[in-house]
C-alpha cells in the first residue's frame, strides 16, 4: 500500500463507503471487492473507484445479475473488475 497519508486516508473513506452501500447483496460484492484489492489500486484506478461508488445500487445489482447492459460511457476495466468480482473466491 502507498504510504502517503492521504492516499491511506482515502482508501479508507473508499473501503467504508464501499462496505456500507445500502443493498446487503451490493455490500457484499463491492465491499468485498475493495477489502481484496483496494490496497494495490493505483491514484487513478481510486479516482474511478470513487466515481463507481457514486453509481446507483439498483443499476449495479442489474449489471452484476445480467438483466441489463452495463451503459458504455460507463464501463471501465475497473468496473469491469468489480462486477465479475465474486465475494470468497480469489480474483
Amino acid at each position: 500500500m502507498n504510504s502517503n497519508p492521504d492516499s491511506t486516508v482515502t482508501r479508507k473513506r473508499l473501503l467504508w463507503r464501499a462496505c456500507h452501500r445500502g443493498i446487503k447483496e451490493m455490500d457484499l460484492i463491492i465491499g468485498g471487492f475493495a477489502s481484496a484489492h483496494l490496497a494495490t489500486l493505483s491514484d487513478a484506478e481510486l479516482a474511478d473507484f470513487a466515481r463507481i461508488l457514486d453509481l446507483p445500487d439498483q443499476e449495479m445489482l442489474a449489471w452484476i445479475t445480467r438483466v441489463e447492459r452495463v451503459p458504455d460511457h460507463l464501463r471501465s476495466p475497473l468496473l469491469d473488475r468489480i462486477l465479475s468480482f465474486t465475494p470468497g473466491k480469489a480474483s
